[in-house]
């Protein structure tokens, strides 16, 4: 889609956007070289300082794994909105366009993995009378 220019890396890149809940990145996917020292950055930090635990990374990470191209490609990521969990999900679906963009052979191993999709569901709003989104008042007979 767009190849500009970046402040942290240089060169060209491959632009997505990956949402999940509230939570909305955008990814950009640079050619690996040796000036990028092979580290992911998101929201200015590395990836493992901003995600510290290693089950997250590796959600985060995983289309590239799923590809193959863990080595061929470095990621810069603003993500904003949601929690940790939904953070790291929209990320892992900007990764995932990201790719495509790049090389739209990869579409059909990140379809069959689920990586494409993005996950629809969505907090429920509050109902007036209830005190919750379902929860009502218990019920009582006498």
């Amino acid at each position: 889609m767009a190849e500009k220019q970046a402040d942290r890396f240089t060169g060209t890149y491959h632009y997505a956007v990956g949402r999940r809940k509230t939570a909305v990145a955008q990814v950009r996917l640079y050619p690996a070289s040796e000036n990028t020292d092979g580290q992911h950055i998101v929201n200015g930090k590395p990836l493992n300082e901003y995600f510290t635990h290693e089950r997250l990374q590796k959600v985060a990470l995983a289309p590239l794994e799923e590809t193959g191209t863990g080595s061929a490609f470095v990621v810069s990521v603003i993500v904003r909105g949601s929690g940790v969990t939904g953070q790291v999900e929209a990320v892992r679906h900007g990764i995932a366009r990201a790719l495509v963009v790049s090389d739209d052979a990869l579409r059909a191993t990140l379809k069959a993995a689920g990586y494409l999709r993005r996950d629809p569901r969505q907090v429920e709003r509050k109902k007036p009378g209830l005190k919750k989104a379902r929860r009502a008042t218990q019920w009582r007979k006498r």
